[in-house]
């Protein structure tokens, strides 16, 4: 099944999926969620992540209409799993020098396979699915094809990268980036470094062959192929945390452009809070997520995801300009709409946030959901410390932020 055809890129689709999965979010999922089938056979998950990543679906819809099904001790390890999402955008929000790290790395691991011919084939025949592995083959194939991979899988596939593989931590990272529809710089990021022991430090994961054979339910049987030990993997430690940001009071003076990006595609909250602006442009930062050109569903999922969200909300943009790559195209868009404000959805760590903090000839005001500003502050340390305020932050949840 082609990337598109299982993940339509638009809000409706992910409206659906969500109503089809929620009456399944408690004991079902609970029981059946690690079982990994292969490609196209995921009823046992949401599959709902490449809608949520861009905000097609925001979090709270998805919290609201699992527990409208579900109590809340019933529903609570998917209730953990959509929240591990917000605490990682929140846990590097407040360390954003660690995605620069990851970039930094990025550029030292690909000059090495430029100049290291058997660290560039050991690479080409992961990426390609040639190892040889072939738990590690089907998913790098199934990646590549349907721009998904089961959660399991996906730690599996981390683990054989770097423990039997030994292949560099930035170019798994960067491989995921490049052909995940879901494909998100908090989480991509910190779920390397989870498994290379980097994140929590000297906690590695190491894929198990029975646990591969035992939720593949013997479809693979790795026994004797993979790596019997998690060697240290080289990387940069966490850097020291910053406050987490708060975002701007709606300043509606002036003439107002809307800045639109794929990290938040339901904007309607900022309209019913009075924006009306006099334009709107759209960035393109497809540019930023790889040194590579990333997988074509990647790019028509982002472009897909945004013209939906153009057309549901094309009575309130103004004139719309697309395919705004670095932030002096953005200053020179601007000034052309005689704008003296640009407003924008706080964009997270990432690409997009890359071009916007470039921006410097305008003011921008960041608009931040209410979501994002009472979880993030949580995320000082590991999961676990975090999911202690998840009954407090389903608590302070009242209502749907998204039209």
């Amino acid at each position: 099944m082609e990337a598109l055809e299982q993940f339509p890129p638009n809000r409706a689709s992910g409206l659906a999926r969500l109503e089809r999965f929620a009456p399944k979010a408690g004991t079902e999922y609970r029981r059946l969620r690690a079982r990994v089938f292969g490609p196209g056979c995921h009823a046992h998950v949401s599959t709902l992540s490449p809608y949520i990543r861009h905000r097609l679906v925001t979090e709270e819809e998805v919290l609201k209409t699992v527990l409208d099904h579900h109590s809340r001790d019933d529903a609570a390890k998917f209730v953990d799993e959509l929240f591990w999402r917000t605490y990682n955008k929140g846990w590097l929000e407040m360390r954003p020098s660690a995605w620069d790290d990851c970039r930094a790395e990025l550029s030292v691991a690909w000059d090495d396979v430029q100049t290291q011919g058997g660290l560039r084939r050991r690479w080409e025949e992961a990426c390609l699915g040639r190892t040889g592995i072939a738990c590690f083959d089907a998913w790098a194939h199934e990646l590549v094809e349907t721009g998904y991979l089961h959660n399991h899988a996906r730690m599996w596939f981390a683990s054989i990268w770097l423990y039997t593989l030994d292949l560099p931590l930035a170019l798994g990272q960067d491989f995921f980036l490049r052909h995940l529809c879901d494909g998100d710089p908090a989480s991509n990021t910190l779920g390397w470094r989870w498994v290379a022991g980097l994140h929590t430090p000297g906690k590695t994961y190491l894929a198990e062959p029975a646990a591969i054979r035992d939720c593949t339910e013997g479809r693979f049987d790795p026994e004797g192929e993979l790596a019997r030990e998690a060697k240290p993997v080289d990387g940069p430690p966490n850097p020291e945390r910053n406050e987490a940001p708060q975002g701007h009071e709606l300043d509606r003076s002036g003439r107002v452009v809307l800045l639109l990006h794929e990290d938040d595609l339901s904007p309607g909250w900022m309209f019913d809070k009075g924006l009306a602006p006099v334009a709107t442009g759209v960035i393109d930062a497809s540019g930023g997520l790889s040194i590579l050109q990333p997988a074509e569903h990647v790019t028509r999922f982002k472009t897909g995801a945004i013209e939906d969200c153009l057309t549901r909300e094309a009575d309130h943009l103004g004139p719309v300009t697309r395919d705004l790559t670095s932030a002096r195209q953005i200053e020179d868009w601007a000034k052309a709409q005689n704008a003296t404000r640009i407003v924008t959805l706080h964009p997270p760590v990432g690409p997009v946030a890359d071009i916007v903090r470039g921006i410097d000839t305008l003011p921008v005001t960041r608009l931040l959901r209410d979501w994002d500003r009472r979880a993030w502050p949580y995320a000082t340390a590991g999961f676990f410390k975090f999911r202690s305020n998840i009954p407090e932050l389903i608590a302070a949840t009242q209502g749907v932020q998204a039209r």
